[in-house]
């Protein structure tokens, strides 16, 4: 890996980011976006993508206990897909399932309204794609 990768826990009110270095060593949880309308929330991203030289993206897709997509998955990928377009980066989707319970078991963040749950969330859906990938995948 030759560059930082950012990763996203997208829901309807907050997106949880993490990125990690360009080693892929330290994955580190970001603030939370708290969603506004999606040019707004792009000049937030662009400004982590920029200062911490990004180069791909990670996606969570809520998928079921039989690894089929959820509706919320579907508004994931649609979101996912519209990021990497317009930050013209590659993109890779990561099973989500149980990850927001993993990460407040984890960071003892039951019930966290804040955000950071949301965060610590996609910095274990980041720390999955470093362990068992898909590679990235450039979207045209």
């Amino acid at each position: 890996m030759s560059g930082s990768i950012l990763s996203f826990d997208v829901g309807r009110r907050r997106i949880g980011l993490a990125g990690c270095d360009a080693l892929g060593i330290t994955v580190t949880p970001l603030e939370a976006l708290h969603r506004k309308a999606f040019e707004l929330d792009l000049l937030v991203i662009r400004q982590h993508c920029a200062s911490r030289s990004v180069q791909g993206l990670v996606v969570g897709l809520p998928l079921d206990r039989e690894g089929q997509p959820t509706q919320q998955a579907t508004h994931c990928r649609r979101y996912g897909l519209r990021l990497a377009r317009a930050l013209q980066l590659p993109l890779a989707w990561v099973n989500e399932h149980s990850s927001t319970w993993a990460a407040a078991e984890r960071h003892g963040l039951a019930g966290d309204r804040s955000g950071r749950l949301d965060s610590a969330a996609a910095a274990l859906l980041l720390e999955q794609w470093l362990r068992e990938g898909p590679p990235l995948k450039p979207m045209a």
